[in-house]
């Protein structure tokens, strides 16, 4: 064989290992998936490398604007089944009263992913003081909004309740 035969074959074995230990893969969008964190594959504009967290392996093909998210616990190709959901807008429609003794809010989900969200209203009397405050878990779909009840649970408060207070965000739970 000439020197020139060798060379390439060298050549060509050097990148074969290299592209073996660094996980090269063929197929396009297809990277992840073992819960490792690492995504593999080559680059390519079709391919998302944004990606990050635990899980890792969130892409999706020929979508460059698309945001992996946090990744987390779950496979590739669904990053929707493993992705948290951002806070929830939470919107106060009507304090309790002795009529309708809980608050009545609407929370809206801007994520692109299904939540249940923690909200907390704190009932106060005419003072301002804090009477009872209740968490009411709400389940929302993806872009949607909800409305909801939030008990005061305490009979000896509802004639006493002047007013609701609550965060404009509640946190996915």
């Amino acid at each position: 064989m000439t020197s020139r035969g060798k060379t390439l074959k060298l050549t060509a074995v050097s990148a074969l290992v290299v592209l073996a230990l660094t996980g090269f893969s063929t197929g396009r969008g297809h990277g992840g998936g073992s819960g490792d964190g690492d995504g593999g594959g080559c680059s390519s504009s079709g391919q998302n490398h944004d990606a990050s967290g635990s899980g890792g392996g969130s892409h999706r093909d020929d979508d460059d604007d698309y945001d992996g998210g946090s990744g987390g616990s779950g496979g590739a190709g669904n990053p929707e089944a493993s992705a948290s959901p951002e806070d929830a807008t939470v919107t106060l429609v009507d304090c309790a009263s002795e009529e309708t003794p809980y608050a009545t809010v609407e929370v809206t989900n801007t994520d692109t992913v299904d939540g249940t969200f923690s909200v907390t209203v704190v009932f106060k009397d005419t003072a301002g003081d804090e009477l009872v405050s209740r968490t009411e878990e709400v389940a929302v779909p993806a872009g949607g909004t909800t409305p909801a009840r939030v008990p005061v649970d305490d009979a000896e408060s509802v004639p006493l309740i002047d007013a609701c207070d609550l965060d404009s965000f509640a946190p996915a739970s």
